[in-house]
């Protein structure tokens, strides 16, 4: 494997379901040895359709010099390399990632780890499924790592160009394993070290207010008999916020909710907020709520609990499989299957301003698209749970999340129905632009931003939208028309920053 421009793949989804073994002995053998000084034999694996990885396997590619990247990311060190141009890295919606092995470039070698590998040539995925089907399909040589310290978790569908036969949460389908081929297994390495979720930051005030600003909102849903009390089959995407407003369903008359989401994690397990007094037990609680019978069902790519909730779900497996379904990232990212669902989605973005997920100053990446897309598009209600503001070392409010221009798109609006933040909630359903930027302006921006945002609002309602352009750029309208992080918008320094740009 030390080859020049080996394409190499590990498995992964989240930081469940990684190699443990095989990438940390490369990347250690590429170090030791200084393979990466020399030319001929500087070797670059790319690891491109996994998604999330773990940040530590994806640091210490990136501390040897010898990883590409596509697709979402979380290391710092990788982060870091990415900014410096010594990385390259190249974005994509999850959904249309898996085929970029089978088109581009054939994978030389995959990794990837399973927790049974059959006689017949079938490999019974772990924790994650993500985009192992597509790895193993398009891979010349299989490196599999079988973990038996969990049982195995199946039924998904590798691409087979037919309908998803998908109208339920918890309809099951096709194949219960990945067919792998023997003749292209060169090695199988037992092992049983779990894997290292670490922890998600707790809620704080924040976050709960915007948890009671959806709540209120989709109770008016169930109320108003455009959603069932079961929330039909709700999603919400990775983040801290995210994560922190799930807890608050316990404010709603919600029962038998069931999940369709990319992966069940730790703080997810605060979905037993669906069960009142539950808020304050330990995490992974999520499998509380399934003893209790308020979770009735749950799909996703990956799941990720703590050490202990893992410990807990294995020994208690028989109650809990047949209420557990995972699914390849094509699959779970389907828009066919989220439509036909009619899934309510929730993403955090990085700001607001058409909707921002992965770029700071338009330049600097932090994570990655992910999956976002495929659901803020095809959902039946589009929702985006934000801050109003980023704090920094020495002023609390100084960065706005609600920006008039995104500084990188990701999301236009038109894509989205609803945003909310700590201050309140905005519906655009219906709503023109001319219609939508006050009333998230009146409902969704800081205090402190709030006259700022006006300005520009009306800026450029009145004196921009009569010469055609609609919009307010500074060399057009003035220096101050367009809101960098940087000087104080007012004289005197009322507001601790422009408006415009969170990092």
């Amino acid at each position: 494997m030390s080859v020049n421009d080996n394409y190499t793949v590990s498995s992964c989804f989240t930081d469940v379901g990684c190699p443990k073994i095989a990438p940390t002995v490369i990347a250690n053998h590429v170090g030791f040895n200084d393979f990466q000084a020399s030319p001929s034999t500087r070797d670059k694996r790319n690891l491109n359709p996994c998604a999330l990885i773990k940040p530590e396997e994806e640091d210490q590619g990136a501390r040897f010099d010898m990883t590409t990247r596509n697709l979402h990311q979380v290391g710092k060190g990788i982060s870091k390399g990415i900014n410096a141009g010594r990385i390259n890295f190249a974005d994509k919606h999850i959904l249309s990632a898996y085929i970029m092995p089978l088109y581009w470039k054939p994978l030389d070698w995959a990794i990837i780890e399973a927790t049974a590998v059959t006689e017949e040539g079938y490999t019974v995925p772990g924790a994650s499924v993500g985009a192992t089907p597509e790895i193993v399909q398009s891979a010349e040589k299989l490196i599999a790592e079988v973990n038996t310290r969990i049982p195995s978790i199946h039924s998904f569908t590798p691409p087979n160009r037919q309908p998803y036969v998908v109208t339920h949460t918890q309809d099951r389908i096709d194949l219960t394993a990945i067919p792998i081929g023997p003749d292209r297994v060169v090695a199988l390495i037992e092992f049983t070290k779990p894997d290292n979720t670490g922890t998600i930051a707790p809620e704080n005030d924040s976050s709960r207010a915007i948890a009671r600003h959806l709540i209120e909102f989709l109770s008016e849903e169930v109320d108003s008999g455009r959603l069932p009390k079961s929330l039909l089959s709700l999603q919400r995407g990775i983040g801290n916020v995210a994560d922190s407003i799930i807890g608050g369903l316990a404010e709603g008359p919600f029962k038998q909710v069931r999940v369709w989401i990319k992966v069940l994690q730790v703080s997810y397990d605060l979905v037993c907020g669906f069960e009142r007094g539950l808020r304050d037990l330990p995490i992974d609680t999520i499998l509380r709520c399934f003893d209790s019978g308020k979770l009735a069902f749950a799909t996703a790519t990956s799941i990720r609990f703590s050490p202990e909730g893992f410990d807990q779900f294995c020994e208690n497996w028989a109650t809990y499989k047949d209420r557990l379904l995972l699914r390849s990232q094509q699959v779970a990212n389907s828009p066919e299957i989220i439509r036909r669902l009619g899934v309510p989605a929730m993403n955090t973005p990085l700001e607001y301003g058409h909707g921002n997920s992965t770029y700071a100053l338009s330049s600097r990446m932090l994570n990655g698209i992910g999956g976002s897309a495929d659901f803020l598009r095809n959902a039946k209600l589009s929702i985006m749970l934000t801050p109003s503001n980023r704090l920094t070392k020495t002023d609390p409010t100084r960065i706005s999340c609600i920006a008039p221009f995104a500084s990188h798109v990701d999301q236009p609006e038109h894509d989205l129905d609803v945003v909310s933040t700590e201050h309140g909630l905005a519906d655009l359903r219906g709503l023109a632009p001319c219609e939508r930027a006050p009333h998230i302006i009146k409902k969704c921006a800081h205090p402190d931003y709030r006259d700022v945002a006006r300005g520009y609002y009306d800026q450029a309602l009145h004196e921009c939208l009569a010469r055609a352009t609609g919009t307010t750029y500074a060399e057009e309208c003035g220096e101050d028309a367009y809101w960098v992080v940087g000087e104080g918008y007012y004289e005197g320094g009322q507001v601790g920053s422009r408006f415009g740009v969170a990092v």
